[in-house]
């Protein structure tokens, strides 16, 4: 996204939010976390902050005023650190003050020294400051101190802070709804995650290790110009697939298990959040292919049930019951589906929920409930459908060869005017097509629409 168009929107939009609150806003980015001793993990900046800046900084703050009777033009005042060749040889090139401005297309910029000084000044004149605390200690002391400090001036003429807003009724419920800019970026990473599902079925098989996988979907998702993964990349064989998080990807792939794979790529920040499960040798066994189309069959029925005016729980909904209709059928679980349903005996093959939202973050924010009912879906939002169905390896209540077979199906969904846009539908999942991608040689890209 252009800086100077894209994020100015977001900008302005929350801006607009802000006045009609008669409200200023304080948005940092995250701070570097160290990893051990002196080594820190690579940085990656608060979603909330990139949204309204696209700016990759650490030690930044955003401050946004939409305007009062002292100063009733709408700012927005950016603190980043200085630049400092000394410092820059050590960790990298900086912006710095001077370019920011004209490169971020924000109003004024100060070193991030100045913010506190600088602080009590701009917020003069709003009776509400819209802060996330309680993820920087020291950060929500000096914002405390701020507001201290400006309400002790019992004799100014000015609005003074009386009211700390959380940002999550305005900035969220804002970055829930997709603009075209940012779709473009979905596409990209869905584009690049799928191009890494390709090619670890293509490359999958008996004898290899998990790690192996893992780092091919890491290569492909680098290679191909994200910034990596969107969160730890799950590879997991066999038994270990009925691990929802498994994350040790240490394990050898054996002949006759399957494979499920959780792993999406980070483009721009945006994410994407696929699950493909296939089997080691190409072919699935009568359990695992019984099993896999009953996940089938739950996904996209949960898939088409997303629609403008559906809820978001209707999803969840809709998955269960053919996943309790599949459990019924195979005997896996006594009684009729609907007993199955009724009594949520299924929770023991199918513990989560169906979806989540997605966009900067790969559990995206936005309210799931509206006054104590499920929300309606609408267009621009994405969220993930991913029924699944896990059986334990030590489950004594199956059958032997039922236990162990952990099965996954997800997918990226876009709500549209007329429906729907599936937007990681090129990596394959029905049978016959996710048997054909396994061991078939791979060297494509695939592009975003």
């Amino acid at each position: 996204m252009d800086a100077t168009n894209a994020y100015a929107d977001n900008r302005a939009r929350l801006l607009a939010a802000l006045a009609e609150r008669g409200a200023a806003a304080i948005i940092p980015t995250a701070s570097a976390k160290t990893r051990n001793h002196d080594s820190e993990y690579r940085f990656r900046p608060d979603s909330d902050f990139w949204y309204l800046t696209g700016f990759g900084e650490p030690e930044s703050v955003l401050v946004l005023l939409p305007g009062d009777v002292l100063a009733p033009r709408r700012r927005a005042v950016l603190f980043l650190r200085e630049k400092k060749r000394d410092e820059e040889v050590w960790t990298g090139l900086r912006l710095g003050i001077e370019a920011a401005p004209k490169a971020l297309g924000i109003d004024e910029a100060y070193p991030i020294a100045e913010l506190w000084t600088r602080l009590f000044d701009l917020l003069k004149g709003y009776e509400r400051v819209v802060y996330r605390s309680g993820l920087d200690e020291a950060r929500d002391r000096g914002v405390q101190g701020v507001l201290g400090k400006l309400r002790s001036q019992v004799r100014s003429e000015a609005a003074l802070p009386s009211e700390l807003l959380d940002p999550a009724p305005l900035v969220h419920e804002q970055r829930l709804f997709k603009t075209a800019a940012e779709l473009e970026l979905m596409r990209r990473a869905a584009a690049i995650t799928t191009e890494a599902h390709l090619a670890a079925m293509s490359e999958t098989c008996a004898g290899m290790g998990e790690n192996e996988i893992d780092a091919r979907l890491t290569y492909t998702f680098l290679r191909r110009g994200a910034s990596g993964a969107a969160y730890g990349n799950i590879v997991a064989g066999g038994a270990n697939a009925c691990i929802l998080h498994y994350h040790e990807n240490n394990r050898e792939l054996r002949d006759g298990e399957l494979l499920l794979i959780d792993a999406g790529a980070e483009f721009d920040c945006y994410a994407s959040d696929v699950t493909r499960t296939f089997p080691v040798n190409g072919r699935f066994s009568p359990e695992q292919r019984a099993l896999y189309e009953i996940v089938l069959e739950a996904e996209l029925a949960a898939i088409a049930q997303v629609q403008p005016g559906r809820t978001f729980q209707s999803v969840h909904e809709v998955a269960v019951r053919v996943l309790c209709e599949g459990l019924a059928r195979l005997s896996l679980l006594p009684g009729s589906a609907a007993e199955i349903a009724e009594r949520e005996s299924y929770k023991r093959f199918y513990m989560h929920r169906t979806s989540h939202w997605l966009g900067l973050d790969v559990h995206d924010c936005g309210a799931y409930l509206i006054a104590g009912k499920s929300r309606a879906l609408a267009p621009g939002q994405v969220l993930t459908v991913e029924p699944g169905l896990y059986i334990a390896p030590d489950d004594e209540s199956v059958e032997p060869r039922w236990r162990g077979i952990g099965i996954r199906i997800e997918d990226d969904v876009l709500v549209t005017a007329g429906g729907h846009e599936v937007l990681t539908s090129a990596i394959p999942k029905g049978v016959e097509e996710v048997e054909r991608a396994c061991g078939t040689p791979y060297a494509g890209t695939v592009r975003a629409r």
